[in-house]
């Protein structure tokens, strides 16, 4: 990286102007002025059609400002079955898979098929896919195509992306100057991965370009942006970055233990493990005081973390409170403890029964024993029989025109029911409700009576497959709050905004849920965004509240009505 063309201190074009513009010749600061507009029209010609040539502002590790901007408020609306087919697609290759047992090729396709209607997550998957060969051959020009195709959507983390190729050479020429102008791009279009990055670079309290930057003000900045956006990485390096207890420093340990927490929350695996030690060992962060019991808990979510990123503990507050509240009981199981804290799915509804068969009620040849049904296909393939022939297999037949012509040929075919002929009976030959001139009929064969299938089995969710969520029981009667009352009953509560309200789409999302205790407010979930206040948020009792036993609570994931009964 000793190639990075980027100065410690760097002078933008206006400051090399303006600090000694006095010494210039009118003619030649007038060309510095033009030069300075070609730029700004070249930068902007280029954003209306990005790519991985597209003339970039030097990245400037000591900007003076910086205005958070969300990646959902830009970033096309997503199409329920790109969805649904994007989640398939993370299931066939969760890390809960063998390696060996991952399907890449069917969830490129899939991502492809999401991709074709502007799934922007799909996009990038997809072109990582052709980045490192998974799923298909290695194809890094055809990766930065798909990226460059998503840059042209206007979205922020493809930006972010194009940074990562050039800084490792994928399809592109290695260029870590330029690697770090698109961060910065990225960054002012609000990727939640590149403030993580770039706030992390930029938080130190001395340069050494090209490891690190001091430009703390804005490292915090870009590291609440952030946050706020739901970032695991930049919710651990904001929690590190200010624990201590120098406030000229804005050094803060209460409010790195809090946002340290929301790390976790976040499936932020460094989180866990600072957590882990820091009550293991009783450092400042949390008060001095060891906490072996909290220590163990972190360490068992970290351990997870690490085994399987896609986690997310919405629900930590079931498990793992902060002090001074108490921990609930635990029954030592390493499952019950992940998932009562993981979010929680709708449990699908049982498949109806199957209907009963009418031909159960019919007698004769036509009648069919109750339970069973005839096969959707015959079990042995035998050519129509003309009706005035014998059956040449035991089974169901039934007759059929040769040549319908009418409305009433139609009917009358329709009307046909199969009937049970023992091999080398007489097919019948009545013809009620039609007259020989009709045509003649043939017998098709449909095979013998089978057990009547059940109901296909309930196909697992792909977030639940993957393990990134469970199924619970949620309450019949829906319940809904508002965010500024305080909570009327203890258990699992999803935020939301109506579908009225301008931002829902981009707001409301399937694993935003906490869990919350009866008379605590519920959590601030909007801080500064704009477009949305507190007020505007309702909250809906989803259950699942820890169970009470002699006085003491218990982890426990039972679902109902009265998950509540010990507020």
């Amino acid at each position: 990286m000793s190639h990075l063309l980027v100065s410690s201190s760097p002078l933008t074009m206006n400051e090399k102007v303006s600090s000694d513009w006095h010494s210039y010749p009118m003619k030649a600061f007038s060309k510095l002025l033009i030069l300075h507009f070609v730029i700004l029209a070249q930068l902007s010609c280029a954003m209306k059609n990005p790519s991985r040539n597209m003339p970039l502002k030097a990245f400037d590790p000591h900007r003076k400002d910086f205005v958070c901007k969300y990646e959902s408020d830009v970033v096309p609306k997503i199409d329920e079955q790109a969805e649904q087919w994007f989640q398939e697609g993370l299931a066939l290759t969760s890390h809960t898979l063998w390696p060996n047992q991952r399907d890449y090729v069917k969830a490129v396709q899939l991502w492809q098929q999401a991709a074709e209607k502007n799934h922007w997550k799909a996009l990038l998957n997809l072109a990582n896919a052709f980045a490192h060969g998974e799923g298909v051959a290695r194809d890094t020009e055809h990766a930065v195509l798909i990226v460059e195709s998503a840059m042209k959507l206007g979205i922020p983390a493809a930006f972010d992306l194009m940074g990562i190729y050039h800084m490792h050479g994928i399809g592109v020429k290695q260029d870590v100057s330029r690697a770090y102008a698109f961060w910065e791009l990225a960054v002012e279009m609000g990727s939640p991965s590149a403030m993580a990055f770039l706030g992390k670079k930029m938080e130190a309290l001395y340069d050494s370009p090209p490891a690190f930057w001091a430009n703390r003000k804005i490292a915090l900045k870009l590291l609440e942006c952030g946050f706020r956006q739901g970032s695991g990485d930049s919710a651990f390096n904001l929690g590190a970055t200010i624990r201590g207890e120098n406030p000229e420093l804005n050094e803060d340990n209460q409010l790195a233990l809090h946002i340290l927490q929301e790390g976790v929350r976040l499936g932020n695996t460094m989180s866990a493990i600072s957590l882990s030690s820091a009550f293991g060992n009783g450092k400042p962060l949390v008060g001095g005081g060891k906490d072996n019991s909290r220590r163990e808990r972190y360490s068992l979510l970290s351990d997870a973390l690490q085994r399987n990123p896609d986690l997310r503990f919405p629900n930590l507050d079931k498990i793992l409170p902060l002090p001074p509240a108490k921990l609930p009981m635990w029954n030592g199981d390493r499952n019950t403890l992940l998932d009562a804290a993981k979010p929680i799915l709708p449990r699908p509804a049982a498949p109806p029964p199957p209907e009963p068969n009418p031909a159960w009620l019919l007698t004769g040849r036509a009648h069919i024993e109750p339970g069973r049904q005839l096969p959707e296909q015959p079990q042995r393939q035998i050519v129509p029989q003309y009706e005035s022939t014998a059956a040449p297999e035991t089974g169901y037949w039934i007759a059929r025109l040769m040549h319908p012509v009418s409305e009433r040929h139609r009917a009358w075919d329709a009307q046909q029911l199969p009937m049970r002929y023992l091999k080398g009976e007489l097919f019948d030959r009545s013809r009620t409700g039609l007259q020989d001139e009709d045509g003649r009929i043939r017998f098709h064969y449909l095979g013998e009576a089978i057990d009547q299938l059940p109901p296909a089995p309930i196909k697992d969710d792909p977030r639940v497959a993957r393990r990134a969520a469970r199924y619970s029981d949620i309450p019949k009667t829906e319940r809904y709050y508002r965010s500024h009352s305080p909570c009327p009953r203890t258990g699992i509560w999803r935020p939301y905004l109506p579908d009225t309200h301008p931002l829902h789409a981009s707001f409301n999302r399937w694993d935003r849920q906490a869990y919350v205790r009866k008379g605590m407010p519920f959590p601030a979930v909007v801080a500064d965004r704009p477009g949305i206040e507190e007020k505007d948020i309702l909250w809906q009792w989803l259950a699942n509240a820890n169970e009470v036993r002699n006085g003491l609570e218990h982890v426990t994931l039972t679902t109902g009505e009265d998950d509540g009964a010990h507020d």
